[in-house]
């Protein structure tokens, strides 16, 4: 997907009035000003700017952006926290952008699912690079993902008709080819899958006790 096409929402820490001396709310605000300005030179759409408040999964599901951009200057493990509980049915490439160095939190946002964390990097210059090379390892993490799953759906079904054979043969003194060739026979006869006719064996077994 060409980065002039990527549909972006920036989360910021919610500040709370009175609780933030000023000149923390102003270098938050001049953070976010030049992540904006990056961002828009970059030719990226920013569609919304939201806090890291309990309402963020709900807004994320509704604007279905294509990457997730957070700007914390410290206390990056709070907003971790909502920026998981918004991408946990669907995932999406984050970036975060942080002045927080604690090793702790950088390992548990890497866990958590996000491609870049960056330290003491929000130049206007950067934001391009880091977020091709975010976009490039998710899509490499998502693959993988993939091929994991795949590989754990195979081993279910194996060990599904392994298990119906293993049942055949002592039920009806088959051999092991036999017992997968009727298996293979009843599979084509009722047009399902191996596995799928194997769980149906192993189902009746179960209620017949």
């Amino acid at each position: 997907m060409s980065q002039r096409h990527l549909r972006i929402v920036v989360v910021n820490p919610v500040i709370l009035e009175g609780g933030e001396d000023d000149e923390a709310v102003a270098a938050q605000v001049q953070r976010g000003q030049a992540l904006r300005i990056g961002l828009l030179e970059s030719g990226y759409d920013i569609v919304a700017s939201l806090p890291a408040d309990m309402y963020l999964p709900e807004r994320i599901a509704q604007l279905q952006p294509d990457m997730i951009i957070v700007d914390a200057e410290s206390d990056a493990r709070d907003v971790l926290e909502h920026i998981v509980i918004a991408t946990r049915d669907e995932r999406r490439p984050i970036v975060m952008f942080t002045e927080d160095e604690d090793t702790s939190t950088m390992d548990a946002a890497m866990a958590a699912g996000v491609s870049a964390y960056i330290v003491a990097g929000l130049q206007a210059e950067r934001i391009k690079p880091v977020l091709n090379v975010a976009m490039a390892r998710f899509r490499q993490d998502q693959k993988l993902l993939a091929e994991l799953n795949e590989t754990r759906h195979k081993l279910a079904e194996r060990k599904l008709i392994d298990r119906a054979k293993g049942l055949l043969m002592s039920k009806q003194s088959l051999s092991e080819e036999q017992a997968y060739q009727k298996l293979r026979t009843m599979a084509m006869n009722k047009n399902l899958k191996l596995a799928e006719i194997a769980q149906r064996i192993l189902d009746v077994e179960d209620l017949l006790g």
